[in-house]
């Protein structure tokens, strides 16, 4: 089954740090959900774009369980989701690409709409093998009841982000680390003018770029010469960077101005690097 890439979500794993993770990103000038607890044991809470979002995950220590999940990866920039209308079927191919993870896991979060209506919020998601990928994680996601997620009201944020553009891994060697979505969707990434790889893949796409270009295009602390592949990096797409820059400056976070673009560093994020464009 051809498998088209489009990305669903950005996770940063903020582990225990849901509070400060709250704090820093409504002072970046984005509106949260309120937090949401899964069945899983996990807690989050989202930034909503136009089609596509940002998930910060950690966990609470009441809520807890046995097993830490998703969240076992180190902090930062960490989950890499595609969209999918069939996780079954996902399953199946991955299971003939040699790539399967865990069989599709259903769960859900309780969910208060904008008009104060309560629902449930149920996905099911098929996970890549952990092995493949040793930098983070990544899992197709049914979203089962997109209108609990997707609400109009949600993706109105005061720095006017609309969406995620851009995902962003720093490689050793692009090309190998390309080679797992070369075998998983039978597509050919195409090379930037910044000397990096493109997959195409919806309203954001995924970017693997050198550490040494990482270190130019995002102010990230030089890698070590044996440095791993690592998720570094995230773009997302403005109406105005105006209100943006009121909003950062009100939130008292510093940034850097770029050419038509503005960028957070990873010092001021804490758990990544994120640039912001119009």
């Amino acid at each position: 089954m051809p498998i088209t890439p489009v990305i669903d979500h950005a996770v940063i794993n903020v582990d225990d740090e849901l509070n400060q993770a709250q704090h820093v990103f409504q002072r970046m000038g984005f509106q949260l959900s309120e937090r949401g607890h899964h069945s899983m044991g996990s807690s989050n809470h989202l930034a909503i774009f136009r089609d596509n979002y940002l998930e910060l995950l950690g966990y609470e220590a009441d809520r807890q369980t046995a097993s830490r999940g998703l969240w076992q990866v180190a902090p930062g920039l960490a989950g890499l989701v595609w969209k999918t209308a069939d996780a079954s079927a996902v399953w199946q191919h991955l299971q003939q690409c040699g790539l399967e993870g865990e069989p599709p896991t259903a769960f859900s979060r309780p969910v208060t709409l904008p008009d104060g209506s309560t629902t449930e919020a149920r996905f099911c998601i098929t996970r890549i093998r952990g092995s493949a990928l040793d930098y983070g994680f990544s899992f197709f996601c049914e979203q089962q009841t997109p209108e609990a997620v997707w609400q109009p009201a949600w993706q109105v944020h005061p720095n006017t982000v609309q969406a995620l553009t851009a995902f962003v891994i720093a490689s050793p060697q692009p090309v190998q680390t390309l080679a797992l979505y070369r075998q998983l969707f039978n597509c050919v990434p195409r090379m930037d003018a910044q000397g990096g790889y493109v997959l195409d893949s919806g309203t954001c796409r995924l970017r693997v770029i050198s550490h040494d270009q990482a270190g130019l295009e995002f102010a990230l602390p030089p890698a070590g010469q044996n440095a791993p592949a690592k998720m570094v990096a995230l773009c997302f797409q403005v109406a105005s960077l105006n209100q943006l820059r009121q909003s950062l400056t009100q939130g008292d976070i510093q940034w850097r101005e770029q050419d038509n673009a503005l960028l957070v560093t990873q010092q001021q994020a804490q758990w990544l690097a994120m640039r912001f464009h119009l």
